[in-house]
């Protein structure tokens, strides 16, 4: 899940940057997803302070996949940003073939996307939330009271490249970017 809504504005930039000349972006989200809702929001305000359009797929079942990707051609559009939950990384696979086949620089919140080919990702570093989840566990088996420890915000992100689907779709990653990249799969 994303926890904060400079993460839709920073994948934005990244796409930008890679991919200078676009202007419409495609954006894969979960309609019946009322928190994907708000990141979509969150996404489009980022999208008009850059100056980009956002074209909204919206899907609620495995079957939405394929009409709602196949329309990015019709409608010329130059990237996609998928805004993951249970149901788009349930068809992480599928969503990554369409975007490699189509040749569309993607945007993903996590690297299971760019572990099975996607081009590149942008989020919370699970690793280190799963460290920092220890320490509350081991304050509750202590006596803690789950209700009196603090919620808290993931505090490391993580930029995955992909450069092996980068030559796949004909792009060039600048070298500034890569040079903020925490992983890059050669």
């Amino acid at each position: 899940m994303d926890t904060s809504p400079e993460l839709s504005g920073k994948r934005l930039e990244l796409l930008n940057e890679i991919q200078p000349k676009i202007a419409q972006i495609a954006v894969l989200w979960n309609a019946s997803n009322p928190v994907k809702a708000l990141d979509f929001k969150e996404t489009e305000t980022a999208a008009k302070a850059l100056g980009l359009k956002l074209y909204s797929l919206e899907v609620k079942k495995p079957k939405d996949f394929d009409p709602q990707l196949n329309s990015t051609t019709t409608h010329h559009l130059g990237a996609l940003v998928v805004l993951q939950d249970a149901l788009t990384i349930g068809n992480a696979k599928r969503i990554v073939d369409f975007a490699q086949s189509s040749r569309l620089p993607a945007m993903y919140g996590s690297t299971e996307f760019v572990d099975v080919g996607g081009l590149m990702s942008y989020g919370a570093h699970f690793p280190d939330l799963f460290r920092r989840a220890a320490t509350y566990v081991d304050k509750i088996l202590k006596g803690a009271k789950p209700a009196d420890l603090p919620i808290e915000q993931p505090t490391k992100f993580e930029l995955v490249i992909n450069l092996k689907t980068a030559k796949q779709i004909g792009l060039t990653i600048p070298p500034n970017v890569l040079a903020r990249a925490d992983r890059v799969i050669r």
